[in-house]
């Protein structure tokens, strides 16, 4: 089983709706049960709060199941049990690697990374636009799942 683990700020937009698609790309290609995903934040701000609003009608409007979800915030043993931790931008990499003490084993990546981009998943929180947030989710999702299968 391959665990993936994405990451944001508060665990109720990006990471949330890279959870969904990354789970609803994973069943359209028949592989949902050669996965484990779940979604964490970095700060404590959101903790035990359901997806935002925005994410929910994104994913709807695209006819994406939301996963059912509460915010929880990463821990090291997170990083010790998920094969792959990808966090949306700078400023999430910067704060797994303090949760995580370090990323000895290279398991944290920023999300557009699989989408061939250096740049970083807007937060919707701040810009208040989910379509962006979602095409960047996507692409970062189908490029993470091609990596993982080698397509």
């Amino acid at each position: 089983m391959i665990k993936v683990l994405f990451v944001c700020h508060g665990n109720i937009c990006r990471s949330t709706m890279a959870q969904s698609v990354f789970t609803y790309l994973a069943e359209q290609a028949g592989m949902e049960d050669e996965f484990l995903i779940d979604s964490a934040a970095t700060s404590r701000e959101e903790i035990g709060n359901p997806p935002h609003y925005g994410t929910e009608r994104k994913l709807a409007e695209e006819g994406i199941p939301l996963i059912p979800h509460r915010a929880v915030q990463m821990t090291r043993r997170d990083y010790l049990e998920y094969d792959y931790l990808i966090g949306m931008d700078r400023a999430n990499i910067r704060n797994m690697e303090r949760i995580a003490g370090g990323d000895p084993q290279n398991k944290i990546y920023k999300m557009l990374e699989f989408a061939g981009k250096d740049r970083d998943v807007a937060d919707p929180w701040y810009t208040g636009d989910f379509d962006a947030t979602f095409r960047d989710v996507m692409d970062g999702c189908k490029g993470l799942l091609a990596y993982i299968t080698g397509k």
